[in-house]
Formats: C-alpha cells, sequence, structure tokens
C-alpha cells in the first residue's frame, strides 16, 4: 500500500461480489456472463484488501441491463432497513481506480464528485438520470471510508425486474466463497424483483450450477 495515494472501500453488492468479475473493472475484459468488455482503470493495481461486508438497506432487481441479457440488476434502497440487509463484499482500492469503477458502472459518463462531500451528508447524487448515479457513505472501517453507489430512485419508485440467469449466477458464485448454499437460497428467495419470478425449483438450480 502506496503511503502517497488515499485508500476507500468499495462496497459491492451485485455482480461485483464475485471477485473475478470485479476485477475486469480493475484490470479490464469481459466478466463471464456479460456481453460487455470493461475496459478497466488507469491504474489496474489488485485490491489491497477485500472482506464480507453487510449494508443495512433492501437488495432489488430493476431496470434492463442490456450488458445482462436486457433483465434487471441490482440496487440498494435509500433507506436503512435491518430488517432486510444485503450481503456485500467491500474491496480496499485506491479513490482514483474507485471513481474509475463509478465511471465504468455508469458507461463511462464523465463526472465530478466530491467524496468528503459524499462523508459529510450521507449520500450524493451526481447523475440524475444515471442508474449508478448516487455515491452512498456507509461508514468506516480501518480508518479508510467506505462508499458504494447506486439509483438515485427509491426501492419502491421503480418496476422491479427479474435477472438474467447469467447475472444471479455472478452474483451466486461471490457469495458461496462466504455463505452456505441454504443461506444463500433464503437470502434470495424474498427479493424484489426474485420473488414470484424465479421459482423455488429454478432458483436452487442455479446455486447447483455454480
Amino acid at each position: 500500500m502506496s503511503e502517497n495515494q488515499q485508500y476507500v472501500w468499495y462496497a459491492s453488492y451485485g455482480s461485483n461480489i464475485n471477485t473475478e468479475r470485479f476485477l475486469c473493472y480493475i484490470k479490464g475484459g469481459q466478466p463471464e456472463g456479460s456481453s460487455q468488455v470493461e475496459i478497466g482503470c488507469k491504474d489496474s493495481s489488485l485490491p489491497v484488501d477485500e472482506s464480507t461486508f453487510t449494508i443495512d438497506r433492501p437488495l432489488y432487481f430493476a431496470k434492463e441491463a442490456a450488458r445482462w441479457e436486457a433483465q434487471g440488476v441490482a440496487f440498494i434502497g435509500l433507506q436503512e432497513d435491518k430488517e432486510n440487509r444485503t450481503y456485500s463484499k467491500k474491496y480496499l482500492i485506491t479513490v482514483e481506480q474507485f471513481l474509475d469503477v463509478v465511471k465504468q458502472e455508469n458507461n463511462g459518463i464523465d463526472f465530478e464528485i466530491d467524496l468528503n462531500e459524499v462523508q459529510r451528508k450521507g449520500s450524493k447524487v451526481f447523475l440524475r438520470y444515471s442508474w449508478y448515479g448516487n455515491i452512498l457513505f456507509l461508514g468506516e472501517e480501518g480508518g479508510f471510508p467506505i462508499y458504494t453507489f447506486t439509483a438515485p430512485w427509491d426501492i419502491n419508485d421503480v418496476e422491479w425486474i427479474k435477472p438474467s440467469h447469467a447475472y444471479l449466477k455472478t452474483i451466486i458464485k461471490g457469495l458461496s466463497k462466504d455463505y452456505i448454499d441454504d443461506e444463500i437460497f433464503t437470502y434470495f428467495q424474498n427479493k424484489p424483483g426474485i420473488k414470484d419470478r424465479y421459482t423455488d425449483s429454478e432458483l436452487a438450480l442455479l446455486l447447483k450450477e455454480k
């Protein structure tokens, strides 16, 4: 870890929970199951640390992402909800890398953001019409701030859309390094976008295929 660089935790709750998929945002490349080739970060150094993290906000699936078979992708709600927590994996990366990841998640759109302001206010919408145009501050660990990003809208302001098998399997692969199948099945079973759209047997099959 360089003393000359600032580091932040990026807490991922969607497909980037899968480290192999996330590293395509760092090093560039095409993730398994995705039609998009990612350009990577200007600094392709690997994360200096990673660990599990639980976000006190609800997970849901919405929109139709072209790179994931035009089906739903993950977002989190804007209000704290300790009854509906979201599993995530956080990566310790440089501020520059984090901003490059945010840019890639927003289709390469240029933006300006003051992370100190995000930390003071708790959140900041920096791209109002972009799916992931809202950065959230989630606390600190080890002296480093924890950030994630989600939509400017909230969970009940958008139609919930079923995620593709490839997308959900990518998340499952990431979670399976830290959670057993029964935990993952229960976790997803009632999530908006999955409940009433995935049968129990369909979900169980994805767990077996991971």
